[in-house]
């Protein structure tokens, strides 16, 4: 699906906000973390904070911009949910996400609980999608947060997956996203804690997406799931298809 992003699962990325801090084991190997430090080395303006949080308020309308409709993940390189980006800052991306009827926005946290603290004072137009991480067991607690939001999509994203999870119960999730850790140090991925899941979305019918095996280099490891690629999206209809090479 990726056009300027190399996300798999996204077309193009908006970060109206840069930097986060960690707060769970997911976080370890962050790879926004490091590209930040990498962009401030190179001099890039946006980046000059490193992976400091940093708010760019000139960037909140960019979307309005964007003449064709895109997949847009929403701050990939940080966290729309964390705890010090003000209410006021988050209403306005928001409204920019509900004016931007053409667009599909992808909101990605691991701050469940400020998600549902404040889920109900944002308006969750169709085309604004939400999810959370959940890497291991002890994040369980995230999936639980989730299914008090009122969006039309939710979604799971199992990456890095780092222990075998069991979400048998995907009531009220359009989506599930498994990846592996990629990178230097990426910590291992088992064939079976992916299949787990996978036979788990079959079950249920809901749409599973592969993004990759991780690992040091993962284009060499690539992403095939036996022998097929696994790219389900979410569809407004009961029906999705699968992707398979």
């Amino acid at each position: 699906m990726s056009t300027n992003s190399a996300i798999e699962w996204t077309e193009t990325t908006w970060n109206p906000t840069t930097g986060c801090s960690k707060i769970s084991a997911g976080c370890l190997n962050c790879y926004a973390e490091k590209m930040s430090k990498r962009l401030k080395a190179m001099g890039q303006p946006r980046y000059v904070n490193g992976f400091d949080l940093t708010l760019h308020y000139d960037l909140i309308e960019k979307p309005l911009s964007w003449k064709k409709p895109r997949v847009i993940f929403v701050n990939s390189m940080s966290d729309l949910f964390h705890e010090d980006i003000p209410l006021t800052f988050i209403e306005q991306l928001f409204d920019v996400m509900c004016r931007s009827k053409k667009h599909i926005f992808q909101i990605l946290t691991k701050r469940s609980k400020r998600l549902r603290e404040l889920a109900h004072r944002l308006p969750w137009a169709d085309n604004i999608w939400v999810g959370v991480t959940l890497e291991n067991n002890e994040s369980l607690y995230r999936l639980d947060d989730l299914r008090t939001v009122p969006a039309k999509i939710k979604f799971l994203s199992m990456e890095p997956l780092l222990e075998q999870v069991s979400v048998t119960d995907l009531e009220g999730i359009q989506w599930v996203i498994v990846g592996g850790e990629s990178g230097p140090g990426a910590r291992p991925i088992k064939p079976s804690w992916v299949r787990h899941i996978r036979d788990d979305c079959l079950e249920t019918e809901t749409p599973f997406f592969f993004k990759q095996w991780g690992g040091f280099n993962k284009k060499k490891n690539g992403r095939l799931l036996d022998n097929a690629t696994w790219s389900q999206m979410p569809q407004t209809s009961n029906q999705f298809a699968m992707n398979s090479e």
